[in-house]
């Protein structure tokens, strides 16, 4: 019988949690996707795994024996998968470097041609991610190392470094009511719509609506993408407003579309990210080592 290792992980964080709502937030995927693999599991196994109640997601006997086992099953997996990946790495001298969006703005390119001066004989190869994957692939050993938006949802199972924050603005259609402002207070936006990311991101997309600057005022959802250009159609048209970092005035521009700064919120972070397991690799912590001077010296 062959299981999809997936699946497995979906169990195991459903186990975990006993809540298909906490456990969808920390996988990144929808309730009734997650509720269909659940469903899955169980028709391939044949046999019921938890018991559904108002409460939450309880595990029935069979399930209990499950999960004493599968944690181990996926540790071992992930470290041959991570082991294999690694191997492939240093045979191609390729360091795999996620991002999102405009990664680390300008200090980007002087962080990889410093990589390049250090490690002349490897090449760090750029892959950007959706917004549904906050975590730039390193959440399924996609990639080795990731430059990423701080908070977003699993960071507490990774190395985080900070690298520098930036204000946050605001994406408006051209011909919205605020365009024409310098400045634009944070508490004028609370009735607008906004382009969010999916609900499924968890506190990244909280974190980008500034639900918790709010004082408790809804937040109205008027489109949702996963990527920049669709976002920015989206606002374009006047599905709604979203907040963005400063420097996407700068890197994510378009007819239709303008930039105000925004008081009464937060900054966004920058960070370079990478799983514990690679503390000790050394391409990685050179790659690390590049983006802390570099951004400290900018």
């Amino acid at each position: 019988m062959d299981v999809d290792t997936r699946l497995l992980r979906y169990f195991a964080t459903v186990a975990e949690e006993g809540s298909l709502t906490r456990a969808a937030q920390r996988l990144y995927v929808s309730q009734p996707a997650l509720t269909k693999q659940i469903r899955q599991l169980e028709s391939v196994l044949g046999v019921p795994l938890f018991t559904r109640s108002r409460s939450g997601m309880t595990l029935t006997e069979p399930g209990r024996a499950l999960a004493a086992r599968v944690p181990g099953l996926l540790a071992g997996w992930q470290a041959a998968l991570r082991e294999t990946r690694s191997a492939a790495r240093r045979a191609d001298r390729i360091l795999r470097v996620g991002f999102l969006a405009s990664a680390a703005n300008e200090a980007t390119q002087p962080i990889i041609a410093e990589f390049a001066r250090r490690r002349p004989d490897w090449r760090a190869e750029m892959r950007q991610a959706a917004w549904s994957n906050p975590t730039a692939g390193l959440a399924d050993s996609d990639v080795d190392v990731a430059l990423v938006r701080l908070p977003f949802p699993g960071q507490e199972t990774l190395r985080v470094v900070e690298l520098f924050s930036e204000p946050r603005c605001v994406a408006l259609p051209e011909n919205h009511p605020l365009a024409g402002r310098g400045t634009i207070d944070f508490r004028e936006l609370w009735d607008e719509p906004f382009v969010a990311a999916p609900p499924e991101t968890g506190p990244w997309r909280e974190y980008w609506l500034a639900a918790d600057e709010r004082d408790g005022h809804p937040v109205r959802i008027g489109a949702v993408t996963e990527q920049p250009d669709d976002w920015l159609t989206a606002i374009a048209n006047g599905y709604g407003v979203a907040l963005a970092p400063e420097s996407a005035a700068r890197f994510y521009t378009r007819p239709g579309v303008v930039h105000r700064p925004v008081t009464g919120i937060g900054p966004s972070r920058v960070a370079v990210a990478w799983a514990r397991a690679d503390d000790a690799d050394p391409v990685v912590q050179d790659f690390v080592r590049c983006c802390r001077e570099v951004c400290e010296g900018t």
